[in-house]
């Protein structure tokens, strides 16, 4: 069983998954992983796809996803979420924060 545990941002160690996307992964229990994503202007996470189920929300700037095919623009407060084993990428349009939640947990960000 998960422990209730407390991690501030700047104890999450970041790490960048491709140029301009960094990730850091703010705490993970039994069933899910929660991670904080910031993207410069201009970066691309590529197509790609896991077996989790992944739930965000974009906190800050506007980034266009690409979902099973499908092209959409989301802002500041929009959510979404990416069903396990689809495929999907990510182009930031300005500057941007999104708040990632995969479950099961992703023992691979863990630090």
């Amino acid at each position: 069983m998960a422990e209730f545990a407390f991690k501030s941002n700047r104890q999450a160690k970041p790490v960048e998954m491709f140029p301009g996307v960094v990730r850091r992964t703010l705490s993970s229990g039994d069933r899910l992983t929660l991670c904080e994503i910031t993207l410069n202007e201009g970066a691309v996470v590529p197509i790609h796809s896991h077996e989790h189920e992944q739930a965000g929300y974009v906190a800050r700037g506007r980034l266009l996803f690409e979902v099973g095919g499908q092209r959409v623009e989301l802002s500041a407060g929009d959510g979404y979420v990416v069903p396990g084993n689809t495929p999907h990428g990510v182009t930031a349009l300005e500057p941007s924060v999104a708040i990632d939640i995969f479950s099961p947990p992703r023992v691979e960000y863990l630090d």
